[in-house]
C-alpha cells in the first residue's frame, strides 16, 4: 500500500490534466529531477512547452513519476492528493 504523509488531502480530486500539471509543476521545482525527467522522456524545454496541453504528454508526466515510487508519493503528498489518484489520473489521460 503507498502511503502519504499529506496533512488534508483533497476531498474533490481536480481533473486529470490539472494533476498532470501540478505535478510537472513539482517536477520543474527541482533541477535534477527536472533534467531527470527530460532526459527520461526525450523532451526538451522547447518541446515541453509547446505539448504540454497533449493528453500523451501529460500522461507520460505521471508515469514517469509512477516509474519512482519516492517521487509519486512525494508529489501526492505536495499537491495534496493520494498517490493512487496521480496514477488513476494517469490511466484516464491513457483511456
Amino acid at each position: 500500500m503507498i502511503e502519504t504523509n499529506a496533512k488534508s488531502v483533497r476531498q474533490i480530486q481536480p481533473e486529470p490534466d490539472m494533476l498532470a500539471l501540478e505535478a510537472l509543476g513539482w517536477i520543474l521545482a527541482d533541477g535534477d529531477r527536472a533534467a531527470r525527467m527530460l532526459n527520461l522522456t526525450g523532451l526538451t524545454p522547447d518541446i515541453l512547452r509547446n505539448v504540454v496541453t497533449e493528453t500523451a504528454t501529460q500522461a507520460a508526466i505521471l508515469a514517469f513519476l509512477e516509474a519512482h515510487e519516492p517521487d509519486l508519493v512525494a508529489a501526492a503528498d505536495h499537491i495534496g492528493v493520494r498517490p493512487e489518484a496521480l496514477v488513476r489520473a494517469r490511466q484516464e489521460l491513457e483511456a
